[in-house]
């Protein structure tokens, strides 16, 4: 039985079709790209931009019975009446509502003299919570001694801590910890400003990505001012025109757009049973069994062969599916180009807990079939 079909209707329906695949395909593209390329300075840093660490240690007033017993915090306590003067006998202090704590701050660059600066405090003895202290003034110093920041002020305290009469106690979140605010009393001294090269380093050293940074800022300019340095570290010229503004120069190395690229990843947390995997991160063939669940990646050649009296070659290609299956009787296949995505997908859809997942994860990677980098935190 013969079908007739108006051949033009189809050829235009055919049309179409081919045009909204190619219109499809530029749009992912588009949108691929648009994803995998982000701002220098979210990229990178200038090398003197580096935030310094600050510690100290103090005393929190004002505990409504939940300081120290006793400890080192009276040494503290005594010290810092000497020091304004008064002379106390030893027993005739209690210290319940005095606690000894450590002070940990980070002084970001360029903060100026008087600015607000935010301080962890910390407990050092037993006291059970913080809640409602006052930190007394303490100095904050960096590693090379010299004092920067001084704190002072209120705690503040997220968590809480109760008790009742029975004994029986109620604690939320972590009430030894809080915040204070300090000021800034001495600035960190910055290296002069090169007035011909910069040094940009990456966040993530990456070769692939500072090879397309300096690319990125030759193609703007149109000059070769940027050098790839090495994996973290590429050398900029400031141009002739902006030797007397660099400032406007890195504000307009910073806006410029560049392709990033990164090692493919797997972090697991087996604690909390959290899992973050990278888009890259495949699997190579591999049968990992666990339990009563089963995943088995295994691959198959596929030979495309060119019509007869034609120019073209023989292709021969890898396909790989991927199965799931527990004993209960449940099974999942995926096509080719298994990933850890698809391998999780999989495995949820058979009702594998995450413990499950991290574990065949680890066993994948133990069986050298992980194409990337494993991390366990």
């Amino acid at each position: 039985m013969d079908l007739l079909v108006n051949k033009r209707p189809l050829n235009l329906l055919c049309f179409f079709i081919v045009l909204l695949i190619v219109c499809s395909s530029f749009q992912l593209e588009a949108a691929e790209n648009t994803l995998l390329t982000s701002r220098i300075k979210d990229l990178a840093r200038l090398e003197e931009d580096r935030a310094n660490q600050l510690t100290g240690f103090g005393l929190v007033v004002g505990l409504n019975g939940t300081g120290d017993n006793q400890g080192f915090s009276l040494e503290m306590v005594l010290n810092f009446l000497a020091h304004h003067g008064f002379v106390v006998n030893r027993s005739n202090i209690r210290v319940k509502n005095v606690a000894a704590v450590a002070l940990s701050a980070t002084l970001p660059p360029y903060k100026k003299n008087g600015d607000a600066l935010e301080v962890t405090v910390s407990s050092l003895g037993d006291a059970k919570s913080l809640q409602g202290g006052v930190l007394l003034q303490s100095p904050l110093a960096g590693a090379d001694g010299q004092v920067y920041a001084v704190a002072q002020g209120p705690v503040v305290v997220s968590g809480f801590s109760a008790s009742g009469n029975r004994g029986s106690r109620q604690t939320t979140n972590q009430p030894t910890v809080g915040l204070a605010q300090a000021l800034v009393e001495k600035e960190i001294p910055s290296e002069s400003a090169v007035v011909d090269t910069l040094r940009w380093v990456l966040f993530n050293p990456d070769f692939t990505t500072i090879n397309s940074m300096a690319t990125a800022i030759n193609t703007y300019f149109g000059m070769e001012i940027a050098y790839p340095e090495d994996k973290a570290n590429v050398i900029v010229e400031i141009p002739e025109t902006y030797q007397k503004n660099p400032v406007e120069f890195i504000a307009l190395l910073e806006k410029i757009q560049v392709s990033r690229d990164q090692m493919a990843k797997v972090v697991v947390n087996p604690r909390n049973g959290t899992i973050v995997f990278d888009e890259h991160v495949r699997v190579a063939p591999v049968a990992v069994t666990r339990g009563d669940i089963t995943v088995k990646v295994s691959s198959e050649k596929l030979i495309s062969q060119p019509p007869a009296f034609s120019s073209g070659e023989t292709v021969v290609t890898d396909q790989e599916h991927l199965e799931v299956s527990r004993e209960e009787g449940s099974l999942v296949a995926l096509p080719a180009g298994t990933t850890i995505d698809e391998i999780v997908r999989a495995l949820n859809a058979v009702g594998a807990t995450p413990q499950d997942i991290i574990n065949l994860i680890i066993a994948i990677d133990q069986a050298g079939a992980l194409y990337g980098v494993l991390e366990i935190r």
